[in-house]
Protein backbone atom coordinates (compact mmCIF):
# COMPACT_ATOMS: atom_id res chain seq x y z
CA UNK A 1 0.00 0.00 0.00
CA UNK A 2 1.40 3.47 -0.85
CA UNK A 3 2.50 5.74 1.98
CA UNK A 4 0.42 8.60 0.59
CA UNK A 5 -2.54 9.08 -1.71
CA UNK A 6 -2.99 11.92 -4.20
CA UNK A 7 -5.88 13.62 -5.96
CA UNK A 8 -5.28 16.48 -8.38
CA UNK A 9 -7.33 19.20 -10.05
CA UNK A 10 -9.17 18.38 -13.32
CA UNK A 11 -7.15 18.76 -16.50
CA UNK A 12 -7.25 22.30 -17.82
CA UNK A 13 -7.86 23.98 -14.47
CA UNK A 14 -5.27 25.86 -12.45
CA UNK A 15 -4.71 24.37 -8.99
CA UNK A 16 -6.02 26.61 -6.21
CA UNK A 17 -4.02 25.20 -3.31
CA UNK A 18 -2.90 22.02 -1.56
CA UNK A 19 -4.38 20.11 1.37
CA UNK A 20 -2.16 17.73 3.35
CA UNK A 21 -4.34 15.29 5.30
CA UNK A 22 -3.14 13.41 8.38
CA UNK A 23 -5.31 10.36 9.08
CA UNK A 24 -6.51 9.24 12.50
CA UNK A 25 -6.15 6.06 14.51
CA UNK A 26 -6.40 2.92 12.43
CA UNK A 27 -6.73 4.81 9.17
CA UNK A 28 -4.58 5.24 6.07
CA UNK A 29 -4.64 8.00 3.48
CA UNK A 30 -6.86 6.04 1.12
CA UNK A 31 -9.72 6.29 3.62
CA UNK A 32 -10.04 9.93 2.48
CA UNK A 33 -10.57 9.15 -1.20
CA UNK A 34 -14.10 10.58 -1.25
CA UNK A 35 -12.97 13.77 0.49
CA UNK A 36 -9.92 14.02 -1.78
CA UNK A 37 -11.88 13.61 -4.99
CA UNK A 38 -14.47 16.16 -3.93
CA UNK A 39 -11.84 18.79 -3.07
CA UNK A 40 -9.88 18.00 -6.23
CA UNK A 41 -13.03 18.64 -8.27
CA UNK A 42 -12.87 22.21 -6.92
CA UNK A 43 -9.26 22.39 -8.18
CA UNK A 44 -7.49 21.78 -4.87
CA UNK A 45 -4.73 19.20 -4.73
CA UNK A 46 -5.00 16.71 -1.89
CA UNK A 47 -2.22 14.59 -0.40
CA UNK A 48 -3.46 12.15 2.25
CA UNK A 49 -0.98 10.53 4.63
CA UNK A 50 -1.26 7.79 7.24
CA UNK A 51 -1.67 7.56 11.00
CA UNK A 52 1.17 9.43 12.70
CA UNK A 53 0.38 7.79 16.05
CA UNK A 54 1.40 4.47 14.47
CA UNK A 55 4.11 5.77 12.12
CA UNK A 56 6.04 8.91 13.18
CA UNK A 57 7.55 9.10 9.67
CA UNK A 58 4.22 10.59 8.59
CA UNK A 59 5.26 13.89 10.18
CA UNK A 60 8.48 14.02 8.15
CA UNK A 61 6.47 13.32 5.02
CA UNK A 62 4.05 16.13 5.87
CA UNK A 63 6.93 18.56 6.40
CA UNK A 64 8.42 17.59 3.01
CA UNK A 65 5.09 18.22 1.28
CA UNK A 66 4.83 21.63 2.95
CA UNK A 67 8.32 22.46 1.67
CA UNK A 68 7.66 21.13 -1.84
CA UNK A 69 7.65 24.20 -4.08
CA UNK A 70 6.00 22.26 -6.91
CA UNK A 71 2.77 22.08 -4.87
CA UNK A 72 0.61 25.21 -5.14
CA UNK A 73 -0.30 27.35 -2.17
CA UNK A 74 -1.98 28.07 0.03
CA UNK A 75 -0.97 24.86 1.77
CA UNK A 76 -3.36 23.66 4.45
CA UNK A 77 -2.79 21.00 7.09
CA UNK A 78 -5.89 18.85 7.70
CA UNK A 79 -6.06 16.40 10.58
CA UNK A 80 -8.77 13.97 11.68
CA UNK A 81 -8.91 12.34 15.12
CA UNK A 82 -5.30 12.01 16.37
CA UNK A 83 -4.20 13.39 13.02
CA UNK A 84 -5.72 16.67 14.19
CA UNK A 85 -3.38 16.71 17.20
CA UNK A 86 -0.36 16.07 15.00
CA UNK A 87 -1.42 18.66 12.43
CA UNK A 88 -1.87 21.16 15.26
CA UNK A 89 1.61 20.32 16.55
CA UNK A 90 3.14 20.99 13.15
CA UNK A 91 1.31 24.32 13.02
CA UNK A 92 2.26 25.24 16.60
CA UNK A 93 5.90 24.51 15.78
CA UNK A 94 5.49 26.88 12.80
CA UNK A 95 6.61 24.26 10.32
CA UNK A 96 7.56 26.22 7.17
CA UNK A 97 4.97 26.24 4.42
CA UNK A 98 1.77 25.83 6.44
CA UNK A 99 -0.77 28.55 5.64
CA UNK A 100 -3.80 27.25 7.55
CA UNK A 101 -5.01 24.40 9.74
CA UNK A 102 -8.22 22.34 9.66
CA UNK A 103 -9.11 20.11 12.62
CA UNK A 104 -11.80 17.40 12.45
CA UNK A 105 -12.95 15.21 15.32
CA UNK A 106 -10.15 16.30 17.65
CA UNK A 107 -9.78 13.63 20.39
CA UNK A 108 -10.36 14.98 23.88
CA UNK A 109 -10.20 11.96 26.21
CA UNK A 110 -9.70 8.17 26.14
CA UNK A 111 -12.57 6.15 24.69
CA UNK A 112 -13.35 2.44 24.72
CA UNK A 113 -15.73 0.90 22.21
CA UNK A 114 -15.92 -2.63 23.55
CA UNK A 115 -16.70 -4.05 20.10
CA UNK A 116 -16.19 -3.49 16.39
CA UNK A 117 -19.89 -2.79 15.98
CA UNK A 118 -19.73 -0.01 18.58
CA UNK A 119 -16.57 1.44 17.03
CA UNK A 120 -17.95 1.67 13.50
CA UNK A 121 -21.21 3.21 14.77
CA UNK A 122 -19.21 5.81 16.69
CA UNK A 123 -17.02 6.58 13.70
CA UNK A 124 -19.65 7.30 11.06
CA UNK A 125 -23.36 7.18 10.33
CA UNK A 126 -22.75 6.93 6.58
CA UNK A 127 -23.60 3.41 5.32
CA UNK A 128 -21.22 3.77 2.40
CA UNK A 129 -18.28 4.64 4.63
CA UNK A 130 -19.22 1.97 7.18
CA UNK A 131 -19.09 -0.57 4.36
CA UNK A 132 -15.75 0.71 3.17
CA UNK A 133 -14.18 0.42 6.61
CA UNK A 134 -15.66 -3.02 7.19
CA UNK A 135 -14.15 -4.31 3.92
CA UNK A 136 -10.81 -2.49 4.02
CA UNK A 137 -7.98 -4.96 4.80
CA UNK A 138 -5.60 -2.10 5.64
CA UNK A 139 -7.89 -0.41 8.16
CA UNK A 140 -6.95 -1.36 11.74
CA UNK A 141 -10.02 -2.28 13.76
CA UNK A 142 -9.97 -1.43 17.44
CA UNK A 143 -7.51 1.44 17.00
CA UNK A 144 -9.84 3.92 18.71
CA UNK A 145 -9.41 1.86 21.89
CA UNK A 146 -5.65 2.37 21.80
CA UNK A 147 -3.94 4.98 23.94
CA UNK A 148 -0.78 6.02 22.08
CA UNK A 149 1.39 8.77 23.45
CA UNK A 150 0.02 11.89 21.79
CA UNK A 151 1.23 15.49 21.53
CA UNK A 152 -0.39 18.14 23.71
CA UNK A 153 -2.68 20.63 22.02
CA UNK A 154 -1.28 24.18 21.88
CA UNK A 155 -3.63 26.14 19.65
CA UNK A 156 -2.53 29.30 21.44
CA UNK A 157 0.83 28.92 19.65
CA UNK A 158 -0.71 28.58 16.20
CA UNK A 159 -0.21 31.73 14.13
CA UNK A 160 -2.22 30.72 11.04
CA UNK A 161 -6.00 30.59 10.43
CA UNK A 162 -7.74 27.58 11.97
CA UNK A 163 -11.05 25.88 11.16
CA UNK A 164 -12.51 23.19 13.42
CA UNK A 165 -15.19 20.73 12.28
CA UNK A 166 -17.00 18.53 14.79
CA UNK A 167 -20.04 16.29 14.97
CA UNK A 168 -22.56 17.18 17.68
CA UNK A 169 -23.18 13.45 18.27
CA UNK A 170 -19.50 12.54 18.47
CA UNK A 171 -19.31 9.87 21.19
CA UNK A 172 -15.51 9.56 20.93
CA UNK A 173 -14.87 13.29 21.46
CA UNK A 174 -17.91 14.73 23.29
CA UNK A 175 -18.89 18.07 21.83
CA UNK A 176 -18.63 20.04 25.10
CA UNK A 177 -15.06 18.87 25.62
CA UNK A 178 -14.24 19.59 21.99
CA UNK A 179 -15.62 23.14 22.15
CA UNK A 180 -13.42 23.81 25.17
CA UNK A 181 -10.40 22.56 23.19
CA UNK A 182 -11.34 24.63 20.13
CA UNK A 183 -11.80 27.82 22.16
CA UNK A 184 -10.81 30.87 20.15
CA UNK A 185 -10.97 29.33 16.67
CA UNK A 186 -13.73 29.19 14.09
CA UNK A 187 -15.81 26.07 14.82
CA UNK A 188 -18.54 24.45 12.74
CA UNK A 189 -20.74 21.83 14.42
CA UNK A 190 -22.76 19.30 12.43
CA UNK A 191 -26.13 18.17 13.76
CA UNK A 192 -26.14 14.38 13.94
CA UNK A 193 -22.46 14.28 13.07
CA UNK A 194 -20.24 11.53 14.48
CA UNK A 195 -16.50 11.22 14.98
CA UNK A 196 -15.19 10.82 11.42
CA UNK A 197 -16.84 14.07 10.36
CA UNK A 198 -15.05 14.26 6.99
CA UNK A 199 -16.42 10.81 6.12
CA UNK A 200 -19.77 11.01 7.86
CA UNK A 201 -23.31 11.19 6.48
CA UNK A 202 -22.88 14.96 6.07
CA UNK A 203 -19.56 14.62 4.22
CA UNK A 204 -20.77 16.82 1.35
CA UNK A 205 -21.60 19.64 3.78
CA UNK A 206 -18.25 19.18 5.53
CA UNK A 207 -16.40 19.34 2.20
CA UNK A 208 -18.36 22.45 1.16
CA UNK A 209 -17.48 24.09 4.48
CA UNK A 210 -13.82 23.35 3.84
CA UNK A 211 -14.01 24.84 0.33
CA UNK A 212 -15.60 28.04 1.66
CA UNK A 213 -12.80 28.32 4.22
CA UNK A 214 -10.18 27.78 1.51
CA UNK A 215 -11.71 30.36 -0.80
CA UNK A 216 -11.79 32.91 2.01
CA UNK A 217 -8.18 32.06 2.81
CA UNK A 218 -7.19 32.72 -0.81
CA UNK A 219 -8.92 36.10 -0.76
CA UNK A 220 -7.55 37.15 2.64
CA UNK A 221 -4.29 35.26 3.35
CA UNK A 222 -3.18 35.57 6.93
CA UNK A 223 -6.52 36.91 8.15
CA UNK A 224 -7.42 35.38 11.56
CA UNK A 225 -10.75 33.57 11.50
CA UNK A 226 -12.01 33.48 15.07
CA UNK A 227 -15.81 33.69 14.79
CA UNK A 228 -17.67 30.60 15.97
CA UNK A 229 -20.39 29.04 13.83
CA UNK A 230 -22.93 26.36 14.65
CA UNK A 231 -24.39 24.18 11.88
Amino acid sequence: MPSSFSWDEPEGLAARGTLIVLAGRGEHGGVYERFGRRLAFDAYRVRALGDASADPAVLDEAAKLLADESLPGPKVLVGSDTGALYAARLAAERTPGADALILAGLPTSPWTSGSWEAEIEARTGCPTHQGRLANDPHFRRGALDSAPELPELHLDRVQIPVLALHGKDDAVSPVDEALAAYAGVRTVLFNGGRHDVLNDALHRTAAATVVLFLERLRLSPGLPLIAEERA
